[in-house]
This record gives C-alpha cells, sequence and structure tokens, in this order.
C-alpha cells in the first residue's frame, strides 16, 4: 500500500494561500496547471506567495524527490520534484506523496503512478461528485507493485533511456516540420 511506503500530506487550505499572486519575489507554489504531461513541474508560470505568508506553511514545502499528485479535478495527473533552486509549496488540489521507506525509490513510484494499471485504480477509486477527488486514506490504500530495489533501478535506468530517445524523436520531428514549411514557402516564392 502506498502509505505503507510513503507519506501522504494534502495542500493546505485554500484560505492558506490567499495572497498567492504573479509578483516575481516570494515562494513559488506549484498547482496542477504547473504539472506538466510528462510528469515534471513547469517553473515558467508558478505563481508565489508572500515571503512572510510562506513561513508559516513549512509543513508544506516540497523538496527532491517528492510527488505531487492532484487529488481533485484532474486525477492521475503529478509530477516528481527534481533538483530546485528555491524552497515550493504546493496548492489544496494537490498531495505530496514522500517516500520514507528505503525499499522505495521515489523515481520508481512516479514510473509505477504513471502505468495504466495505477492510473486505472486512482480514477476507479476516486470520490465522485461534481469534481472528482482523492483523499488520504484512499491514496494510502493504494496497492503498490514493489520489485526488488535493483529491478526498481533497472527500470528507472531503462525508461530514462527510452524517455530520452522519444525526446530526441520529438525535436527532429519538430526540426522536420519548420524544414517542410520553409521548402513549400521557398517553393511557392518562386512562382
Amino acid at each position: 500500500m502506498l502509505g505503507e511506503l510513503a507519506d501522504i500530506t494534502p495542500g493546505p487550505s485554500g484560505s492558506l494561500l490567499d495572497r498567492l499572486g504573479d509578483e516575481p519575489d516570494g515562494v513559488a507554489v506549484v498547482t496542477p496547471s504547473d504539472i506538466t504531461d510528462r510528469n515534471t513541474v513547469d517553473p515558467r508560470n508558478l505563481r508565489r506567495l508572500p515571503h512572510d505568508e510562506a513561513a508559516r506553511l513549512d509543513r508544506f514545502n516540497l523538496q527532491q524527490g517528492d510527488i505531487v499528485l492532484v487529488r481533485q479535478g484532474s486525477l492521475g495527473r503529478f509530477a516528481l520534484i527534481g533538483p530546485q533552486p528555491e524552497a515550493w509549496l504546493y496548492n489544496s488540489s494537490c498531495a505530496r506523496v514522500r517516500s520514507v521507506d528505503r525499499r522505495v525509490l521515489p523515481e520508481f513510484l512516479a514510473l509505477y503512478l504513471s502505468s495504466p494499471s495505477a492510473q486505472e485504480e486512482i480514477s476507479r477509486r476516486a470520490l465522485q461528485g461534481t469534481v472528482q477527488s482523492l483523499n488520504v486514506r484512499i491514496l494510502q490504500e493504494l496497492p503498490v507493485v514493489l520489485p526488488s530495489l535493483d529491478r526498481q533501478h533497472d527500470a528507472v535506468a531503462v525508461i530514462a533511456d527510452v524517455d530520452e530517445l522519444a525526446r530526441i524523436h520529438r525535436e527532429s520531428a519538430n526540426s522536420l516540420d519548420v524544414l517542410k514549411l520553409a521548402l513549400l514557402a521557398d517553393f511557392l516564392d518562386e512562382e
């Protein structure tokens, strides 16, 4: 169960984030819209909370290896937190999943949560309503398949290689699309 492997902490009440804004100074707060399809956080549009307000919320700080999981709305979306230059927080629509058991790698846990079977289980267990949601109890009871640490390391390494290859192919495809448009424009200009 996920609750045996990780500490799961829902985000702070929305009322504690009233002063969240677009000012360049302050502590960044991760929201569901900041989570990319590649299970990372896009830091370009992170909204910020003034430092004095954020100081009261230090129990919601994120650190490398944490997983920020959307628990209201777009269920199943999550981001694995990498190294970051500053402390970040997360909002009330999210929960932090922090590995507390040495038997599981945070990177493997993120891979597992992205698997079709885990995504199906999350959807199946979600509380229905106007907006689907997950509470801490549901997340704690989420089953997790846990191979040996060696297998986890292997899975993380292989998937990272596949992700890198996919990134290279996407960049190549994008470059070819640009070339195609440039060639078409060149051919059309000749007439």
